[in-house]
């Protein structure tokens, strides 16, 4: 087949499209070198064999010539950060996929598209499933929380609490029906699922949407600020400085492996059974990040103590934690674990000829737009 992948040149991408050249397909890569992400240009781990394209895929003659002779389409390009320019992320992520099935549409590419496959996020369940151990102890009543707002958070009150009997609440797996997205990423996340599954029903265009949990491995990108735990205690162990970890350290997060995620990307593409669905893409394991710092720790023989100090990244989930239920039923199931996650990517890092010291300069940034706060201090 010859397949297009939106943002082929990000980390999800790349990987995807060295594995489809390996099985023989032929791909074509649409990205547009995001500043934030790719600072340097064009990453010089492309596949040689891709066929590059720079472009934006809100730009509809772009995308338009793209999709030219492609069988399948993975669209992958997304803007993803913490930054308050709401408008960016539903111009790129909603938009992009909106203007993707417009085109299928209207060059009546229907009957020659096989599959579209689109990165969602499990961001869409916002702060997912708990349950009250004193209100429902046999686990039968499921609350579904909200965002923690400022007046809790910088009080240091981190933990969610029953409304009715003011116990901490206590988080469960969330599978694909949990749907609360909580943020702007988010929002525009749950958009994109909606336009494909529903687009891709009307009008006969096999669609599959990917909630993937937190990612890793190596090509994460070292500049953009999403990247998450990861690329922040890699870097600050390899510069030797001490890692803010927020709140306590004691949220739940999933974090799955960038091979296991390729794997779920071809076994979706090429299994009927996935046609029209969303599916949870996830590690099966429950981390605390306190848990993974130490891991990440004892994996790269490094030790630096984290600065645990109150301060936290306003718009957080508490605990999140994916059941991958659905798709481990049609065939797919996580191999690889955090410790195969963190060598991929310090082996990664330690094989770059230049890498700025960069952490100090996103730290301020994000603290100046108010992303990361810090707790009141009482008197």
């Amino acid at each position: 087949m010859k397949i297009l992948i939106t943002g082929g040149a990000g980390f999800i991408g790349s990987h995807t499209a060295d594995t489809l050249i390996e099985k023989g397909h032929q791909v074509r890569i649409l990205d547009s070198l995001q500043k934030t992400v790719h600072p340097k240009g064009k990453p010089g781990y492309i596949h040689p064999d891709a066929e590059f394209i720079q472009g934006d895929v809100r730009d509809k003659e772009a995308l338009k010539n793209v999709l030219k002779d492609v069988d399948a389409v993975y669209h992958f390009a997304a803007y993803q950060d913490y930054l308050p320019d709401f408008s960016t992320y539903f111009h790129v992520n909603s938009v992009s996929t909106a203007l993707l099935y417009e085109l299928i549409v209207e060059q009546k590419l229907e009957s020659k598209i096989r599959k579209v496959i689109v990165a969602a996020s499990q961001a869409v369940m916002g702060e997912g499933r708990y349950h009250c151990p004193g209100c429902s102890p046999d686990k039968k009543e499921f609350l579904y929380p909200q965002i923690r707002l400022e007046e809790q958070l910088s009080n240091g009150q981190w933990e969610h609490l029953c409304r009715r009997c003011d116990r901490v609440l206590q988080w469960l797996p969330s599978d694909e029906l949990v749907i609360n997205p909580c943020n702007q990423y988010a929002i525009s996340k749950h958009s994109q699922e909606q336009i494909a599954i529903q687009l891709g029903k009307r009008y006969n265009i096999p669609s599959v949407a990917m909630r993937y949990s937190i990612v890793q491995g190596s090509r994460q990108s070292f500049y953009n600020a999403y990247s998450g735990a990861m690329r922040i205690f890699a870097l600050s162990l390899y510069f030797e400085h001490k890692p803010t970890i927020f709140e306590d350290g004691n949220q739940i997060r999933d974090y799955v492996n960038i091979q296991d995620v390729v794997n779920a990307n071809l076994m979706v593409l090429e299994n009927p059974e996935a046609d029209n669905r969303v599916f949870n893409v996830g590690g099966g394991k429950a981390w605390t990040v306190n848990d993974f710092y130490s891991t990440m720790q004892e994996v790269v023989g490094r030790s630096v103590p984290p600065i645990l100090s109150g301060f936290y990244r306003y718009g957080d989930t508490r605990h999140i934690f994916s059941d991958t239920g659905s798709l481990e039923s049609i065939g797919w199931k996580p191999a690889l674990g955090i410790r195969e996650s963190i060598e991929s990517y310090w082996d990664y890092l330690n094989r770059q000829d230049e890498i700025d010291d960069i952490l100090d300069y996103a730290g301020r940034h994000m603290k100046n737009l108010q992303v990361i706060r810090e707790v009141k201090h009482s008197g």
